[in-house]
């Protein structure tokens, strides 16, 4: 009997764990699907929408790109206001590390930084933006004054990712900004966006099946013009490993026909990051240029500090005074009592508890004086 009870609390488990499940994977995947665009922005109205989760839908010739990068669904709308028309396109990723991959994939040296989401970019009638795990591309039928903060309305009504997801990467952080050229940064994830950037090196060297991240930018040098190319690994042990093939990569396509030029590439290992300086450049301005970039290990300090109330150490002064003056009050009011006892005895049964003759101890002297006779 006990045994039938026991199997049925345990089929009871299976199922509620199965059910729920089934429905966190129907709740994600309705999230997935909802609408990723407002019905209503800035005095504009959505006239027609398309959704899908097909990336090859939301861009035929990039689609294995966009993979890359983590697509996961997209919405293409139309808005109107006033007879006027805008083409808005937003594409959701898994983080932000691929809205910001996939906006650096689709931005020109061409277009204008625009203070619009995390980061913005604009040429004539096409606005380019993302705003945590979002991409969005806006096409106007012209351009005012108020287009900026329009879309900046319709960035904050975006249903962004929250949590670690919603980080921008910092891989990007470390390309230098000396000599760097106007919008030339490029974040892949993969090696067809990669190679859409091209790089100096083939794409299978890296190892993105390794969990490798690339950041790369164009710079200016007295020779023209060269590819800085950081690629970041999980650990420094694979990037040493890396390093090491990438250098003899590179020392067997050197040429030696003029010495002041760098070899194909050089490279340099700091921490789990391997750099890469190629192009244009003399030698000694690609090791200045590569010694530009040092990695910053970012420590996290997550034991407690004691800085609450409990274990606050003024707290902790402040509860020894009052601990002192309460043994001060027990020994005032102990002395008082001990005291106060011993007088009424003394008053009530005289010479009987304290101060009985037997009890006395007097040192007598007991020293005559006698005269000779």
């Amino acid at each position: 009997m006990i045994e039938k009870h026991i199997q049925q609390v345990i089929l009871l488990v299976i199922l509620v764990s199965i059910g729920s499940r089934l429905g966190y994977g129907a709740a994600l995947a309705a999230g997935r699907t909802a609408p990723l665009l407002p019905a209503d922005f800035a005095g504009w109205h959505k006239t027609s929408s398309q959704t899908s989760s097909d990336p090859s839908v939301a861009d035929p010739v990039s689609a294995g790109a966009l993979r890359e990068f983590g697509f996961s669904d997209f919405e293409r709308a139309s808005y109107g206001r006033d007879g006027r028309e805008m083409k808005v396109q937003a594409a959701r990723f898994a983080d932000a590390s691929g809205a910001y991959g996939a906006f650096t994939y689709y931005k020109v040296p061409a277009m204008l930084t625009e203070k619009i989401g995390e980061l913005g970019a604009s040429f004539n009638s096409r606005i380019l933006f993302y705003r945590g795990n979002i991409l969005v591309e806006a096409t106007l039928d012209r351009t005012t004054a108020m287009s900026a903060a329009e879309l900046r309305e319709l960035s904050d009504t975006l249903p962004v990712v929250s949590g670690p997801a919603g980080n921008s990467p910092t891989l990007p952080q470390y390309l230098p900004k000396q000599a760097y050229v106007k919008n030339s940064a490029k974040y892949a994830l993969g090696p067809l966006a990669l190679q859409s950037a091209g790089t100096p090196i083939p794409a299978e060297q890296v190892e993105f099946a390794r969990g490798a991240e690339v950041a790369e930018g164009k710079y200016s040098s007295s020779r023209g013009t060269a590819t800085l190319m950081i690629i970041a690994y999980p650990t420094p042990q694979i990037a040493g490993e890396r390093l090491r093939a990438l250098a003899a990569l590179g020392e067997s396509a050197a040429s030696p026909s003029d010495p002041s030029l760098a070899p194909p590439f050089i490279t340099k290992r700091t921490g789990p990051m391997v750099v890469l300086v190629a192009g244009q450049i003399s030698t000694p301005e690609a090791k200045s240029l590569l010694a530009s970039v040092n990695y910053d290990a970012d420590v996290t300090w997550n034991q407690n500090t004691y800085l609450d109330k409990k274990n606050n150490v003024a707290n902790f002064l402040v509860n020894v005074i009052f601990l002192v003056f309460i043994i001060i009050a027990f020994a005032l009011v102990a002395g008082l009592a001990f005291g106060g006892v011993r007088i009424l005895l003394k008053k009530a049964l005289p010479g009987k508890i304290f101060d009985r003759a037997q009890d006395m101890e007097i040192i007598q002297l007991n020293i005559r004086g006698g005269g000779r006779g």
